[in-house]
């Protein structure tokens, strides 16, 4: 959209006894006492059995170093890929899934909650107001024109792209093509493989069934967007110039994005180390 045009940056032990089976030999008396000097009374002895539950708790403790380092490693893998609902506690997340989560399919009403969240949180006034200082400070829209009254047109022409736009990716262009459209976390392999799969789910997506399919939601969607927001601009931002340099920029800033998702819940463990 318009105000889109510039992206400064972007989780057994077990035990077990053993049983002696004791047997008992009949001793000639003229022999006990012989047989008690060679072999102690059975009282003096400790019973095999003690010895050997004994042998098998010790056997089955483990080292205090090494339950802590087992944790840790189950909470790091617990973590990892792990997302959460928002990138810097400010940008909405709420399309991005965890890496190794299967889900079930929105519902049409799940898909436009979902694009509404994005549209309405704090954050988007927040992220509207920054995009429209932007623009005013750049004369992207001279029409507009300066001061109070030029910044309030970028402001408001600001958030309806926003809306505008993620109605039509995240609710309407979906619920027409049977398509997922969050973002499904890869969460492994090396730094180029994984911006090459967060880049390719501009043009590849999961559909309702769980497989694959162009990725109309995006593409075709921000088109839409593009084109209903010169309804709402002036004359002179209204032509096919301009409005492919709007729909082509949106498609970008997803792309910046959908890097973001992919590699937050790394950025957010190693470095802010959240733990979820």
């Amino acid at each position: 959209m318009q105000i889109k045009e510039v992206v400064t940056p972007i989780f057994l032990f077990s035990f077990w006894g053993t049983t002696v089976l004791a047997q008992t030999v009949p001793f000639d008396a003229s022999l006990k006492a012989v047989a008690d000097a060679q072999d102690p009374p059975s009282e003096n002895k400790p019973p095999s059995s003690t010895r050997s539950d004994s042998s098998s708790q010790v056997k089955s403790q483990k080292d205090p170093a090494s339950m802590v380092s087992d944790r840790t490693s189950s909470s790091n893998d617990d973590a990892k890929g792990k997302q959460s609902k928002r990138i810097l506690w400010i940008i909405p997340n709420y399309r991005a899934v965890s890496a190794d989560t299967q889900l079930p399919p929105l519902s049409l009403k799940s898909e436009f909650w979902l694009a509404t969240q994005d549209s309405f949180d704090y954050s988007s006034f927040i992220l509207a107001a920054i995009l429209a200082g932007y623009g005013h400070a750049r004369n992207s829209t001279p029409e507009f024109h300066q001061g109070a009254a030029g910044y309030g047109r970028y402001y408001w022409h600001s958030f309806a792209d926003q809306a505008v736009g993620n109605y039509f990716t995240e609710a309407i262009v979906p619920a027409l093509t049977h398509e997922d459209p969050r973002y499904y976390t890869l969460g492994h392999g090396n730094f180029f493989h994984r911006t090459g799969y967060a880049l390719s789910r501009l043009v590849v997506t999961r559909t309702d069934s769980g497989g694959g399919t162009f990725n109309f939601s995006e593409i075709v969607g921000n088109g839409a967007g593009a084109g209903v927001s010169d309804l709402y601009y002036p004359a002179a931002e209204r032509t096919w110039t301009k409005t492919g340099q709007k729909w082509l920029i949106q498609v970008g800033l997803d792309g910046v994005f959908n890097v973001l998702k992919e590699f937050w819940p790394d950025i957010n463990q190693k470095i802010f180390h959240e733990r979820y």
